[in-house]
């Protein structure tokens, strides 16, 4: 199995157009991934390298997983124990009112990848992107969101995400004040001692409790962004 190794340039005028149309327009999800994607060099294609001399990795190409096709599944998800990653998962879903296929829509007319393993490696990473929301306690509120992209790049390291990461930041720091850095570090740092979530076996995961797959995954609580989190409903509360 052979992958394009050919040093891929990053392209900073396609991301800054694309954030422009982000910043006028955040609804267009879709510019996340055209940023991440003029931004990441060959992040993608060095994380699929180490993800295939992996026991799961291996395992998930041989067996050409579809990841999504599971999480798209709210009745078996339903059935999973009360308590599991699976249920926890759900619940997440529900309450956000969200499904997996919206990060699919949001993606599939901006990656363009002719490498069967590549694409199923980049999908994947794309559909776990909710459970990363769910195993590491960052909710889908803006903060929340940057927080995880702080994790996310430490376990990547792909520039692209960095990026993101990083204009949330000054956006973040200019509309809530203090204590965005300090939680959003906290995400790096957890990002960096946590197991390599990509080579994670997930379709087992989830029927797991998920407090054992925190512990598994040497994943603890996101202090800093509930505090700050706390505050902030404080504040709105006494406004």
């Amino acid at each position: 199995m052979r992958i394009d190794t050919k040093r891929r340039r990053m392209q900073p005028l396609v991301a800054m157009r694309a954030l422009r149309t982000l910043i006028s327009d955040p609804v267009r999800t879709e510019q996340v991934f055209i940023i991440i994607r003029a931004m990441s060099g060959n992040a993608l294609e060095n994380c699929y390298k180490q993800f295939r001399g992996t026991p799961v990795g291996k395992q998930v190409l041989t067996e050409q997983r579809q990841l999504i096709e599971l999480l798209q599944d709210r009745q078996a998800l339903g059935a999973l124990p009360p308590g599991s990653l699976g249920r926890h998962y759900l619940s997440f879903v529900e309450k956000e009112e969200i499904s997996a296929q919206e990060l699919v829509d949001a993606s599939d007319d901006v990656i363009e990848i002719t490498d069967p393993g590549l694409s199923l490696y980049a999908r994947r990473i794309r559909d776990m992107h909710d459970l990363w929301h769910v195993t590491t306690g960052y909710g889908r509120d803006t903060f929340g969101e940057a927080c995880l992209l702080a994790f996310t790049y430490a376990q990547t390291r792909n520039r692209g995400i960095g990026t993101i990461a990083l204009v949330g930041y000054f956006k973040l720091r200019k509309e809530i004040g203090s204590g965005v850095a300090a939680a959003m570090w906290q995400g790096y740092r957890a990002g960096r001692k946590a197991e390599w979530l990509p080579a994670q076996d997930w379709e087992n995961l989830l029927s797991l409790p998920i407090d054992e797959v925190r512990e598994c995954l040497n994943i603890g609580e996101p202090v800093k962004y509930h505090q700050k989190h706390a505050q902030l409903a404080l504040t709105r509360a006494l406004a």
